[in-house]
């Protein structure tokens, strides 16, 4: 019987004997974790655990250090946003702690698990000092929190389990210091969660026994992501055309690939592409649509609050995810969610997501020429939107979160 199995038996029982068990005590430890000044980073970190906890087996306090500079450098980025970050906060019932880290711009990287560490290792002394208490480290992202975590996890005596996410696996053991000590918490660790089974497979590279490591994908929350009742109001209120509408959605960097997606442009008359998210390419993106001639079909809107992401995944009629690295890109869901097709690079997770052709399709590659090609066969017989959002609601969390509950206490079993 797998773990999931398991623990959908432990389901199947009576509500009484449910509550019998006590529930696990996780301190959830991220730099990637939503807070007042950027309510949307790591959000795919609270929206598992906030499905998790709320299925009673499991109860936590959040543990999200924010990045610390005395100085303003441009390296570092916006400190002052940082320095806003409340020590204490409160999320969707979830108590956060933000105790703050040094880090060191341009040669931080290989010392930033030793940093995060140390700052971490004194705030959770003040917690225990001050009545918590906690069975098992829930961390999130191999480098350097998953490192740190194991640390963590040796000095006050308990259990860690790390979920990798992506980069963390694909991008950054390529550099020597980060992949010793990725590797080293890959051992240390008492069990991994990837969340795609490509992601598993860059693990086990790593040197990750296979049994070692649990597959759980992520969700895609049901209730707040579904299509805007009125999808013509939706894209006139963005100020839409009557033409094909693409959206792509991410964090304005090199690896999330909104460049190719605005030289498909160049290859698609009449069609207007949104692009949803803040970030250091933003001047080399406008500078790009000007000089291909594109610029007044492309919309830079900046970042959006979750909550409002369903207005932009509706107005649009497609997705198109250009990520190079992603380990399960959270947009493919969301979109599907709210009944708008998905062309997708290849990267982890996407096939995984994109099983079916009312879901979308996958390329086969990232480039111009191949994102132009996948939306025009998407576009000449497009799905039906509500088969679509039929498709994108067999992924609840449901089952995610009944497999971490098996993986925590079966963790908990073999150190007790």
């Amino acid at each position: 019987m797998t773990l999931i199995e398991e623990a959908s038996a432990t389901h199947m029982v009576s509500a009484g004997s449910v509550r019998m068990k006590k529930p696990i005590r996780l301190l959830t430890f991220s730099t990637l974790y939503p807070n007042s000044q950027r309510p949307a980073h790591g959000v795919f970190v609270e929206n598992r655990l906030r499905h998790l906890v709320a299925g009673g087996e499991a109860a936590s306090t959040v543990l999200a250090p924010v990045p610390w500079f005395p100085l303003r450098s441009s390296s570092f980025g916006d400190w002052a946003r940082h320095a806003a970050v409340p020590k204490q906060d409160v999320r969707y019932g979830l108590a956060m702690h933000h105790p703050r880290y040094p880090v060191i711009p341009r040669i931080g990287m290989s010392v930033a698990p030793l940093l995060l560490y140390r700052a971490a290792a004194v705030a959770v002394e003040k917690l225990v000092a001050g009545g918590l208490q906690f069975d098992l480290i829930d961390a999130h992202y191999l480098y350097p929190d998953g490192v740190a975590a194991v640390w963590l996890g040796r000095r006050f005596g308990k259990p860690v389990v790390v979920t990798a996410r992506g980069s963390d696996v694909s991008l950054l053991p390529r550099y020597h210091v980060p992949r010793r000590l990725i590797q080293g918490a890959i051992a240390g660790a008492d069990a991994l969660i990837s969340v795609s089974a490509g992601l598993k497979e860059g693990l086990v590279a790593l040197g990750a026994p296979a049994d070692k490591v649990m597959v759980l994908r992520n969700g895609v929350d049901l209730e707040m992501f579904h299509p805007v009742i009125d999808r013509a109001a939706a894209r006139a209120e963005l100020g839409l055309g009557e033409g094909p509408t693409l959206l792509s959605a991410g964090h304005l960097i090199e690896r999330k690939g909104h460049n190719h997606v605005i030289e498909a442009l160049g290859m698609l008359p009449g069609h207007t592409l949104v692009v949803v998210g803040e970030g250091p390419e933003r001047g080399a993106l406008q500078d790009l649509a000007r000089r291909l001639g594109v610029a007044d079909r492309v919309r830079l809107l900046g970042a959006c609050p979750h909550y409002r992401m369903p207005l932009y995944y509706t107005a649009a009629d497609v997705l198109v995810l250009a990520s190079s690295r992603e380990g399960w890109a959270n947009v493919l869901l969301e979109a599907m969610a709210c009944g708008t097709p998905v062309v997708a690079s290849p990267a982890w997770g996407s096939r995984e997501a994109v099983r079916a052709p009312e879901a979308g399709l996958v390329l086969g590659e990232v480039t111009a020429k191949a994102i132009a090609d996948g939306v025009r066969h998407l576009l000449a017989a497009p799905p039906a939107r509500e088969a679509t959002r039929r498709y994108a609601a067999g992924f609840g969390w449901d089952e995610t979160t009944a497999g971490q509950i098996a993986v925590f206490r079966r963790v908990l079993g073999q150190v007790q």
